[in-house]
């Protein structure tokens, strides 16, 4: 079954694309959210999972709202607050919330180099 994260821009699916498999679909609401936009994810969505993953600030904490009104099934992931949203979260803390979300079978673990 199709697996789908909601994140809010496309530097924030860029973020996640390079850390996750290409099972993963990233689905963007591009800061915004109106019932087409809804509507269209809904679509996309269908039946399959959902995590939601939304910066930790005004914008992303309403977004999130309308979204899990929307799929309130979803898995709900957090950054944490200081962090310049999902783009400026580490890496190590993103791969942190995909192993809690259960997802870490799809994680592309980044190599570190050994010194």
């Amino acid at each position: 079954m199709p697996i789908h994260v909601i994140v809010e821009g496309k530097n924030d699916r860029s973020k996640l694309k390079r850390l996750v498999g290409p099972e993963i679909n990233i689905l963007c609401t591009f800061g915004t959210l109106n019932s087409l936009k809804l509507e269209t994810l809904r679509k996309q969505v269908g039946y399959d999972e959902v995590f939601l993953f939304m910066d930790n600030d005004s914008s992303g904490k309403k977004i999130r709202g309308g979204l899990r009104d929307a799929f309130p099934d979803a898995v709900q992931m957090y950054t944490r607050r200081g962090y310049a949203g999902v783009e400026g979260t580490p890496d190590e803390y993103i791969i942190a919330q995909l192993e809690k979300a259960g997802l870490e079978t799809y994680i592309q673990y980044p190599e570190h180099p050994s010194y």
